[in-house]
Order: C-alpha cells, then sequence, then structure tokens
C-alpha cells in the first residue's frame, strides 16, 4: 500500500509539472509570435520556389536549433533538400519491330537529357491493352523504379498525349519508362532516341528530432506544410496581392514547431520524435512524399499531420477534428489521454471532402502507418480558405494554443512507447 501511495504521488507530481510545463512554454504569447511571423508580408506568401519560402525555412530552422533539437541521423542541417525534374520534351524518335515510330507515338518519362534504349538496354517489357484504365496503368510505372517499355495498345490514341502529363514533376531517378503507342504487344526489335532539356527544382523540407530514450528505432511524426500560395496580383482583396496563409497551414506549422519545443524541454519521449515542416503541399505534396521515402514505414509507429487549426470547430471551442478517425484507433488513444480535460476530438465531419488523402499524412498512410491530419477549419464554408484575407486577423490566438496543448497532452501514450495505434488497411488501396 505504501508502494502504491509513492507512485501515486510520484504519478501525480509528473502530470503537475506536465501541466506547468504546457502553461509556460506553448502560451498565447509564443503562438502569436510565431504564427504571425510565418504569415506575415516578409515571408510573401511562402510560394515554392520563391525567396519568400526560402524566408520561412530559415525561420523554422534557427527555431528548431534554439529549442535545441538535432537534425535528422547523418545530417548536419535541418534542411532536407531535394529538387524536383522538369523535363522539357525536345524530340523523339525510333523504330520498333522494324517499323518507324512517328514522334507522337512515343512519351518518355525520364530525367536523363538524352535518353537511348534498344532491345539490347535490358528493360522490362508491359502492356496496356485495349479495355484497361490507362491512366490507372500508366501511373504504376511513373514512379520509375526499374526501366520499362510499355507499350500501349492503339485504342488509346486520342488519350496518349496525357500521358505526357506523368513528366510534369519528377523526383531525380536514374531510371526511365518509355510508353509506346503501338499495335505491337511484343518486342523483337526496338531503338528510342528521346531528348529533353532538364530542369532541376531546389525544394527543401525543415526536418529534426529528438532522440528516444528507450525506443530510439520507433518514430512518432509532427508535422505541417510551410508553403502557400504566393503573390496574386489578379485576385486581390482590398488591394492586397499576399496570400498570406496564416490557417493554411502557418497555423498547423507554428503547433509542430511549439511541439518541438514542449518536449525538448520536458525530454519525455521513449519513442524517437521526428518534426518535419513540409514544402510544396499546394502543388502536389512533394515535400511529405521525399520526406516519407526516407524511412521505413513499419518504423514510423504514428504521424500527427496539423493543419488549419487557427480557427474554431464546427462544435466550437475545445475541440478539433481527425481525418481518417475509423481507420485505426489512434483517436480514441488520444482522446483516452485527454480524460478529465474538457477538448475533444472529433471524427471527420467533411468525408465527402476526401480530406485524409489530400494533406500530408497520405503518402505514409498509404504505407500502412497510422497516419492522421488533425484539424479545426469547417472546410466546407472557410471564408478565408485559400484568399488573400488568410491573414494572422482571424486567427483564433487562444483557441490555438489549447489545441497545441491539448495535442501534447493526447500523444503522452504515444510517445512514451505504452500505446501504439493500429495501422491503416491497405489492401483496399492495391
Amino acid at each position: 500500500m505504501k508502494k502504491f501511495f509513492v507512485s501515486f504521488c510520484l504519478l501525480g507530481l509528473i502530470v503537475t509539472a506536465e501541466a506547468q510545463d504546457l502553461q509556460t512554454i506553448i502560451t498565447d504569447a509564443e503562438v502569436q509570435r510565431v504564427v504571425g511571423t510565418l504569415a506575415s508580408d516578409e515571408m510573401e506568401g511562402r510560394r515554392t520556389f520563391t525567396k519568400g519560402i526560402d524566408k520561412a525555412a530559415a525561420f523554422i530552422a534557427a527555431e528548431f536549433k534554439s529549442y535545441g533539437i538535432q537534425p535528422l541521423k547523418g545530417s548536419n542541417q535541418y534542411l532536407q533538400s531535394f529538387a524536383m525534374i522538369r523535363p522539357k520534351f525536345i524530340s523523339a524518335s525510333g523504330m520498333l519491330n522494324e517499323s518507324a515510330l512517328d514522334t507522337k507515338q512515343i512519351i518518355a518519362v525520364t530525367c536523363s537529357k538524352d535518353l537511348q534504349v534498344t532491345d539490347k538496354s535490358g528493360y522490362e517489357v508491359a502492356v496496356i491493352a485495349k479495355g484497361a484504365n490507362l491512366f490507372g496503368e500508366a501511373r504504376k510505372y511513373s514512379g520509375l523504379t526499374k526501366n520499362t517499355i510499355v507499350l500501349v495498345d492503339t485504342s488509346f490514341t486520342s488519350s496518349f498525349g496525357r500521358l505526357a502529363q506523368l513528366k510534369g514533376n519528377m523526383f531525380y531517378s536514374d531510371k526511365s519508362v518509355v510508353f509506346v503507342l503501338t499495335p505491337e504487344t511484343a518486342i523483337k526489335s526496338i531503338t528510342i532516341d528521346a531528348k529533353h532539356d532538364i530542369q532541376e527544382m531546389p525544394l527543401a523540407n525543415v526536418v529534426g528530432m529528438i532522440p528516444g530514450k528507450t525506443l530510439p528505432n520507433e518514430y512518432v511524426i509532427f508535422s505541417g506544410h510551410y508553403d502557400h500560395l504566393g503573390i496574386n496580383t489578379r485576385n486581390m482583396v482590398n488591394n492586397d496581392s499576399i496570400y498570406n496563409g496564416a490557417n493554411d497551414d502557418a497555423a498547423g506549422t507554428t503547433a509542430m514547431m511549439l511541439l518541438a519545443k514542449y518536449y525538448a524541454a520536458t525530454k519525455s519521449n521513449d519513442r524517437t520524435l521526428i518534426f518535419a515542416a513540409f514544402t510544396a503541399e499546394e502543388v502536389g505534396g512533394f515535400g511529405a512524399q521525399y520526406f516519407s521515402k526516407q524511412f521505413n514505414p513499419l518504423d514510423v509507429k504514428a504521424m500527427f499531420n496539423i493543419e488549419m487549426i487557427g480557427s474554431e470547430s464546427k462544435w466550437g471551442k475545445n475541440s478539433a477534428f481527425i481525418t481518417g478517425y475509423e481507420k485505426t484507433d489512434m483517436g480514441k488513444l488520444l482522446q483516452g489521454n485527454l480524460t478529465g480535460t474538457n477538448f475533444t476530438f472529433y471524427p471527420d465531419p467533411y468525408t465527402s471532402q476526401n480530406l485524409f488523402y489530400r494533406s500530408d499524412n497520405a503518402t505514409l498512410a498509404r504505407l500502412g502507418v497510422p497516419a492522421h491530419t488533425i484539424s479545426t477549419t469547417k472546410i466546407d464554408v472557410d471564408p478565408y480558405y485559400h484568399k488573400a484575407s488568410d491573414e494572422l486577423s482571424t486567427i483564433d490566438i487562444s483557441n490555438m494554443t489549447q489545441i497545441i496543448r491539448s495535442i501534447a497532452l493526447s500523444a503522452r501514450g504515444i510517445i512514451s512507447g505504452k500505446e501504439t495505434p493500429t495501422r491503416v488497411d491497405t489492401s483496399s488501396l492495391r
């Protein structure tokens, strides 16, 4: 009984200490400072490939350094740099089974300036037959994981040219895929010569980590995207052309940053915590896609993606919703850690919007990770969404502070390793 009483008292002291840390680290003033900086005119709307987003990245990296968190293993900086490749078509020619191929019969998805392929090049051969789903089948090869020649039936002549969209934005790869429009279903001989002007577009996520004390190889990710829409002089609001993106998603990025600050101070994590500010969400989710490739998905035990928490939810203050709530038991675990508080996590009420697969949690969720987005925005009626009016003045700072504190409390069981959410069933995605 005495041991039980002592243990109970220690638990009470820990909970009290955590509450004090929450109150002193995650404050209204700190929330306003960080979200206000990210959403300031100085950041010029944080559009991908602009000086504004570079300024935002530098600010986030400096904050990470001040918190005392580390770069990812193997890196000496917080910027996780990569590039998107944009091939600009110059020419294409070839022969298939001794018959000449017209330029319009060849689409090469490649990062090579001068691609030359023959039947001796070791390329695998695939066929997209009449009646197949052309784009669904074509996307299977667009990841450029294998050198492949894909023979596409001539019944797709009218839509074949649209496959060029697959090379609009790509990660660098030394593999190539060549689509050939032909009635042939086998290759006896082939030569392909395709030339492109290759443009590299540099990007960077901002990523830091706090190593786990006892479970360092198990990861919990906290994330938000820091890019927005930039400057648009054609759709101004009251002569304002800067799309500041205060709620979308300076708010979520701020939450991720202050959670990093809080966990760095409390040092309460047994699992390794990863904090990621993603780039290029607004133009295709490329930052999250690149980031996700750096992890074995089985090692990632949970992902808290935070987006647009700067307003009250449809249920009012002290509430938020979780996308894909029914796909794992993560929401129930989080709510269990909030017993005794007045905060509630609800299932996503906007399922028709397909939000679970529209944000940066999607890449890892498709790989089975319990990766969910936490949000409050009334997405069906949000008056500021993707408008110049999405400014700091629209943010409910005190409510946002409570949301961030509640996320910190709700994650206790997961970051300690005592709770592990069930994984997303991916069988229906295959």
